[in-house]
Formats: structure tokens, sequence, C-alpha cells
């Protein structure tokens, strides 16, 4: 299996997949190998990318909360957030970090209150604003990621201000949004949910390699039996990870599946 993320590492900074990368990906298909996209994105956004790229199979949407069938449309799976946990965790939140703004992710829309002012060209049309804060709380969607928004603080900054009231209640992340903070349901990761599809599909962690850029990529790379940050990669993780490849530009995960169907990579450990 090829595991691996959408933004910052498949996928060029203008969002789309480039013909060479589409190859590698068409080439490791035909030769058995599954290919799964892992993402922080919802299925919406997966469902653009597959009519313009004509992808199909599985992705682990929303950092493992969904498991999402491409050609089918379908949410085979889901963990959601409690809507109280998501209340209380913002609550604690609002009085440890001033000046926040809150949405809900449902994977179908993103809810938001007026403090939440970021907007984002690929949610036109699924974004819907409600009066109050405390409307936010009045949803029946399920909700899959709540979202913490700040004007004022990187991403790296908020988390580190965000975790000590969250508590464990909750499972923090980020993907490298500026001043967006992703909080889903205790436990739920990128790597959580991959290792129970591997395990459904008889496939072992070492049979894994994974592609990331970010530090909620960090679970699937270090879980893999193979794991390669982008050279575009955050600090924290191409210091964790050993394995490096060329950036999202340059077609790192295109150049390193070429090489390993050519039979010139080796894993990780070996590289």
């Amino acid at each position: 299996m090829i595991a691996s993320d959408l933004d910052g590492t498949l996928l060029r900074n203008d969002g789309t997949l480039s013909p060479r990368t589409l190859r590698a990906l068409r080439t490791a298909e035909d030769a058995g190998t599954e290919i799964v996209i892992v993402t922080a994105r919802p299925p919406r956004f997966v469902d653009r990318l597959a009519e313009a790229a004509g992808l199909v199979g599985t992705a682990v949407c929303s950092n493992g909360a969904l498991v999402y069938d491409i050609a089918a449309r379908t949410v085979v799976s889901s963990r959601v957030l409690p809507l109280t946990t998501a209340r209380r965790v913002a609550t604690a939140l609002a009085a440890a970090v001033p000046e926040v703004g809150f949405a809900l992710e449902t994977g179908n829309q993103v809810l938001y209150e007026p403090a939440y002012r970021l907007r984002m060209s690929e949610d036109v049309g699924a974004e819907l604003p409600v009066p109050t804060l405390a409307d936010l709380w009045l949803t029946e969607a399920p909700v899959t990621k709540l979202l913490v928004w700040s004007d004022r603080l990187d991403a790296d900054t908020l988390l580190a201000a965000a975790r000590p009231g969250a508590g464990d209640e909750v499972q923090l992340t980020h993907s490298g949004g500026r001043g967006l903070l992703e909080i889903s349901a205790p436990g739920v990761t990128k790597a959580g949910t991959l290792e129970m599809l591997c395990a459904a599909r008889g496939i072992d962690a070492t049979e894994v390699i994974a592609f990331g850029d970010m530090p909620n990529d960090l679970t699937v790379l270090t879980w893999a039996g193979t794991g390669y940050a982008m050279a575009n990669a955050h600090p924290a993780v191409l210091a964790a990870v050993a394995a490096h490849t060329a950036t999202n530009e340059e077609d790192g995960v295109a150049d390193v599946i070429e090489r390993l169907f050519a039979g010139q990579v080796r894993p990780a450990a070996a590289v």
C-alpha cells in the first residue's frame, strides 16, 4: 500500500496533481499496489480532486475521522467528535487563548461563528454561518472536527497554547494552515484509522509506504514501514522522519514511486 497526504505532498502548490505523479500512481496500481489518500481534507474536497484526476479507491479523510469510498462517494466508517465534548473544549480554549474563533467540520459543511473569519476558496458553497457561538452547539450534524482559528498566532503557537486546556478529551493537531488548529475525537489519528484499514485488508505496516509534510502526518510516517517526509515539510517532520524525498513541486512522491518500481528503492532504514 502507498498512503499519501494531499496538500504539500501529492498535490502541487496550485492544488493540482501533476501528469508525472498521476502516471506514477497508475504504475503502482497496475503492479497491484493500493493507493490510499490520507488527508485532513473532507470528502467534498476529495470528490473535486477525483473528478479532475480520475482518482478512485479509498481515502482516510478529516485526519482519520472518516473512511471514504471515492468511487461510490460514500462514507464507509466514521469516528465523530461528540458535540458536548467539542463545546467543553471550546470553552476551555476560549479562556486559555483569547480572541480565537470556532467552526465545526461535518464532512459536508463548515459551520462557523462570527469570530471564525478564516475563509477558504475551496469551501465556497459549503460554509454556513451561525449568528453566535452558542448557535454553533445546536447543530444536529455529526461533527468530524472542531476548528480553532487565530488571526494573530501561527499554528504551532496555537497548538502549544491550546494543549493544556484541551486535556485528554480530544486529539489536537494541525496541517499547516495559518493559525488553524484541528481537533478530533480522542484517539482519532491518520495512522490509527489507516492501521484499521490495513488490518481489514491483511496488510502489515511493513508493507506500507507513506508520504507527508505536516505534523498531522507524523503518526502515519512513523507507523508505516517506510515513511518519507517531503523536502518542503514542517521542520518537526523533517527532524522526526529519516527518509526524505523532493518537494511536492518537484513531484517527490512520483520520484520515489518511479524508483521503487524500477527496483531502485530500499526501505527507509536502509536508505
